[in-house]
């Protein structure tokens, strides 16, 4: 969970190299990374495990759509962020609202995005 020098997130991206970026943009900015998880299984065996404060979501995980993981953070109350690097298919209402980071990241926004879910 949260140290005295950040938050503690997990990150939910299928690629290997954005998901190493996220982990070092976020180490730089003071925060934790929790854990990676690559495919749907992964990730909501790591929200049941919980753990964390915060996660950011990739849209698509390798074709898949991640509303399952988003369905499971919110019933138990765990703020969210979604990711994209492409065209987007509708985005179910529950979550249309959610703060969205645009691939490419930059540390800035990323910093930004954070800090307004974590207020």
């Amino acid at each position: 969970m949260s140290t005295e020098t950040g938050r503690s997130i997990l990150i939910v991206e299928d690629e290997a190299m954005i998901a190493m970026m996220l982990e070092e943009y976020l180490g730089a900015l003071g925060h934790h990374v929790q854990g990676v998880a690559s495919t749907l299984e992964e990730a909501l065996d790591k929200v049941a495990r919980g753990g964390f404060d915060l996660a950011i979501l990739d849209i698509y995980l390798n074709g898949t759509e991640i509303w399952p993981v988003a369905e499971k953070l919110d019933e138990v109350g765990l703020p969210f962020i979604l990711s994209s690097g492409g065209a987007l298919s509708e985005i179910p209402a529950a979550f249309a609202a959610r703060p969205m980071l645009a691939k490419p990241y930059t540390m800035g926004i990323i910093a930004e995005i954070i800090d307004s879910v974590l207020k």
